[in-house]
């Protein structure tokens, strides 16, 4: 038998449906401030815990609201077998963004503040929310990405175990160069640097023959992916100008251009001479 609603039970609905937003917004900041920060988590951790209570907080919010209008399970299993189809086929990538999301935060292949690179575009992981996860990169660009994405596509971060990356710098020299020199004044540079780590240890290393130069890379360790960049930027400069200090030359490409002269226009095959007709037309001759 179907329960009439009257209007104490919808005020109370109305009720809950108030509490339930402002819970929302203040019961996970709360709980933050109050017992998480206190606890040895880490900042990743606090992001996927006031967002879990969040979920809990909307789920009780909706039972809660349900039962004041005083809903039965028997009589809603209609709508729930109308609800699975609809997700089944008109909703699925939605839900398999928001069970994505369920996954990123438990699982936590990414977290918030982490340096992640995905296709072509790197940058760090500012907001994950129940559909997408947000990712600012060098430019200061938002770009959402879809949670089913970065569960079953491939990405990379940076920084999931830890902070420290490798730079590679590769420098080419002229041929008949002092490869040793070059090693010892390129090392000596590279160690100079205060944004390159001594634990892993710096080196170079001749990589061969190429086809105009001989080949030299560099490999360094930094603490922050955010030294990447500007140890990038340093190394090139200096090394550029230590190099040019101790006459070791940089080559750029060469090419050279053969040309051969046709004695006759008739020799070459394919080229007729062409008759202007009276009228003005061209005929083949």
């Amino acid at each position: 038998m179907i329960k009439s609603i009257t209007l104490g039970n919808l005020a109370l609905a109305i009720l809950f449906i108030l509490l339930t937003i402002v819970f929302t917004q203040n019961l996970p900041g709360l709980l933050e401030m109050i017992l998480l920060r206190r606890l040895p988590l880490s900042a990743g951790t606090l992001y996927a815990l006031t967002h879990i209570t969040q979920y809990v907080i909307v789920a009780l919010g909706i039972i809660l609201v349900f039962q004041s209008i005083g809903g039965r399970w028997g009589q809603i299993q209609w709508l729930v077998a109308a609800l699975g189809v609809g997700l089944g086929f008109g909703l699925q990538e939605i839900v398999a963004n928001f069970v994505s999301g369920i996954i990123l935060l438990f699982e936590r292949p990414l977290r918030v503040g982490d340096w992640v690179t995905i296709g072509d575009m790197t940058g760090i992981v500012s907001r994950i929310h129940m559909r997408a996860t947000t990712i600012i990169d060098w430019d200061n660009r938002e770009l959402i990405v879809p949670n089913k994405t970065l569960i079953t596509g491939q990405l990379v971060n940076w920084t999931l175990s830890n902070q420290i990356t490798r730079v590679t710098i590769k420098v080419s020299i002229a041929f008949g160069s002092d490869i040793a020199l070059a090693q010892k004044v390129i090392l000596d540079i590279v160690k100079s640097n205060p944004l390159v780590m001594e634990k892993p240890e710096p080196r170079v290393f001749f990589l061969g023959f190429g086809e105009g130069s001989l080949n030299v890379a560099v490999y360094v360790f930094v603490k922050e992916p955010s030294h990447r960049l500007q140890l990038t930027h340093d190394l090139y400069l200096s090394i550029e100008q230590a190099l040019r200090q101790h006459g070791i030359t940089i080559p750029f490409p060469q090419r050279d251009i053969h040309v051969r002269e046709i004695s006759s226009v008739k020799s070459m095959p394919g080229l007729v001479e062409g008759k202007k007709t009276d009228d003005g037309s061209e005929k083949q001759g």
